[in-house]
């Protein structure tokens, strides 16, 4: 029997079990980070950039980028850095790190996605309006409330998670410190306390569903009534890399915490982790880069401007 107070690092699970295979696991985890790095680096920089692009969609895309980086950071780095170095270890304050941030970054970067779904819906639905919904300060107050929105779920989970008495040792089914497989460790009579901040959270994020699933079918109504062909494609266009990026997040995101318990296996759990904490990340920058001609195009002037500088 262990107790929470005894505990000062934790165990993850470890890829692969042979040394060659733990290198290919490091190599292939730095591939897509830096990979995620410099997308969503580039999407930072590009932005911040180009004085043209400082729109609602292009400010709330920023903001997405820097979650993204702030997602994928908290576990990957970890995870090469064990396989690396043939450790498990991760301190009891690292995990608890990774046990706020999780959750804080994944739910406002849902917030964001929420938001950006109101981006394109005022902008299809309600064009002359645009300038007054989205004003500057408007903008402003919801990314703050996007990046506010988990701050308080992820301190709640936190200080619940790590207050609870741990009765199962310190090996965590996860590649990374995850709430749920945190619980497992703990004292069955204790884990009904983490209930109530799951419904909330839940209750919250249900919410944001429901408002961009109706933000989208308001979205396809004013579509369907532009006259012209070009103009439904041109429209519609607009949608496609946030609709992509959404439908990526909550697939993976949904499939991790709403699969059923009788096809849970710790190799499908670790398989999923990867799938909605990596993978988004990593093709984010992608999807919006290849649908959006204006992105593309300040991408070029920025690597042009680059390159004749170091000439």
């Amino acid at each position: 029997m262990s107790n929470s107070s005894s505990i000062t690092e934790f165990l993850l699970v470890a890829f692969m079990d042979t040394r060659e295979l733990q290198l290919l696991h490091f190599w292939l985890f730095l591939a897509i980070y830096l990979a995620a790095l410099l997308g969503n680096g580039l999407i930072i920089t590009a932005i911040a950039w180009d004085h043209r692009l400082p729109t609602p969609m292009y400010f709330f895309l920023l903001n997405l980028s820097v979650l993204d980086l702030g997602f994928i950071s908290t576990t990957v780095p970890k995870s090469m850095a064990n396989s690396l170095w043939d450790t498990k270890a991760i301190s009891y304050l690292g995990c608890a790190a990774q046990v706020f941030f999780l959750p804080f970054l994944m739910l406002g970067e849902y917030f964001i996605l929420t938001v950006m779904a109101y981006d394109r819906y005022v902008a299809i639905c309600k064009p002359l309006h645009y300038g007054t919904l989205l004003s500057s300060r408007a903008c402003a107050h919801m990314a703050a409330a996007a990046w506010g929105s988990g701050f308080l779920p992820s301190v709640l989970h936190t200080a619940n998670t790590f207050s609870l008495p741990l009765c199962q040792g310190n090996a965590v089914e996860q590649f990374f410190c995850e709430i749920p497989q945190i619980l497992k460790l703990t004292c069955s009579d204790v884990y009904l306390r983490e209930v109530w901040i799951i419904v909330f959270s839940t209750c919250v994020d249900f919410g944001c569903f429901v408002f961009i699933v109706l933000s989208y079918l308001r979205i396809f109504r004013a579509v369907l009534r532009i006259p012209s062909e070009q103009g439904r494609y041109k429209a519609f266009s607009t949608c496609l890399p946030h609709l992509a990026v959404v439908s990526l997040f909550l697939s993976t995101a949904m499939f991790a915490y709403l699969k059923p318990l009788s096809i849970s296996s710790p190799s499908l759990d670790m398989v999923v982790a990867v799938l909605y904490s990596v993978v988004p990340p990593a093709f984010n920058p992608l999807i919006y880069s290849m649908r959006n001609q204006e992105l593309k195009d300040t991408l070029k002037k920025l690597i042009l401007s680059v390159v004749s500088q170091q000439h």
